[in-house]
């Protein structure tokens, strides 16, 4: 079974705040505060995902939400038969903030992932598999562009997803989340040759 992923992630809670502002403190920053904890939202220590989004070979994108642990345990409920893991940066981001964040919410993945580099068996990174693994990074976007797929991103980018959680439009973000996992899916087909541009 085909696993494709993609995560969206949101800055730090409040319970993380003061830490937050001891270590801001500490050294000279040329940002606010508050953009430095936005920041965190890229840092699997601090930031937490808002959803998981999925889809297992052909079948439909879904979106797993709710608490951070909940949506955890039943990630690794679906993963647990995934003969490989799909996605566009996720061996460098995804996989490693999943992994961080379940250890924090004390839930044991069920399977031992290998981030041995140069593979791409469990792990096939569409990202490091276009790059063949050299120190570039082609987006999500511009990787579908080249290749033709005619699966379209949503109207924002990754980088807003803070301030869109903040208005409250998580159902949007939702939808953005299952459009990446569509476009990878269909970029990973393109890559090994199960597609023709466009299709």
């Amino acid at each position: 079974m085909r696993l494709f992923l993609d995560i969206e992630t949101i800055p730090a809670s409040q319970k993380d705040l003061t830490y937050l502002k001891e270590d801001f403190l500490k050294k000279p920053r040329e940002i606010e505060f508050e953009e430095y904890v936005k920041q965190t939202a890229l840092d699997g220590n601090f930031g937490r995902i808002l959803c998981i989004g999925y889809a297992l070979d052909e079948n439909e994108p879904e979106i797993l939400e709710g608490s951070e642990a909940d949506l955890l345990k039943r990630f690794w409920a679906i993963a647990l038969p995934a003969h490989l893991f799909i996605g566009h940066n996720i061996f460098d981001f995804d996989l490693r903030f999943i992994l961080k964040r379940s250890v924090i919410n004390n839930v044991k993945p069920s399977r031992e992932l290998s981030f041995a580099r140069y593979r791409n068996v469990p792990i096939f990174d569409t990202m490091h598999e276009w790059e063949h693994w050299a120190r570039f990074a082609t987006s999500l976007k511009t990787l579908g562009h080249v290749l033709g797929v005619n699966v379209t991103k949503g109207p924002f980018d990754g980088s807003q997803v803070p301030d869109l959680f903040s208005q409250g439009r998580t159902n949007e973000i939702y939808d953005y989340c299952k459009r990446d996992v569509e476009l990878t899916r269909a970029i990973y087909n393109r890559m090994t040759f199960q597609a023709t541009p466009g299709k």
